[in-house]
């Protein structure tokens, strides 16, 4: 499986628990706090439909809402009472959450690392032409032994 498929499924898993998550919240938090939490996760659900029509600005924008949904998630001291009162089900979604947006980091900085590093590579093969002959603007031709073999240097 590529890189870009894993940080691409790791996405929509965000969005599935993400929903999870809505659904839990709808009769516990306040009501602006709710709405809060939902318009995250729709910007999370343009992201996920982004990266489905393969656009490349979904992956950056993934790595940002994973840190900004951690760096939400992860200080609530609440989240941590929820996982020491044992395996229920927002202890689960609060965990799995949390691996997923990690994971998700994880693998999109990889995939850009990797996409990077292969664009690199494509500018440098770009940027070295064959040697040209100044004078007439042709490839550069030697000559070997009796024989005028073009060998374009």
């Amino acid at each position: 499986m590529s890189t870009r498929r894993v940080a691409r499924y790791l996405v929509y898993s965000s969005v599935v628990i993400g929903l999870a998550l809505l659904i839990q919240l709808y009769s516990l938090v306040p009501t602006w706090l709710f709405y809060l939490v939902l318009v995250g996760w729709v910007v999370y659900l343009v992201v996920a439909i982004e990266a489905a029509r393969g656009r490349e600005i979904a992956y950056p924008s993934a790595v940002i809402m994973s840190i900004l949904t951690l760096v939400v998630s992860l200080p609530q001291p609440e989240h941590y009472s929820l996982a020491t009162q044992g395996f229920t089900l927002a202890a689960l979604t609060f965990i799995i959450g949390s691996a997923i947006q990690i994971a998700t980091i994880i693998s999109v900085a990889y995939y850009l690392f990797l996409r990077r590093r292969e664009l690199g590579i494509q500018r440098k093969r770009q940027a070295s032409p064959a040697k040209m002959d100044n004078v007439a603007r042709t490839p550069h031709i030697e000559e070997t032994g009796n024989l005028r073999t073009p060998i374009i240097t």
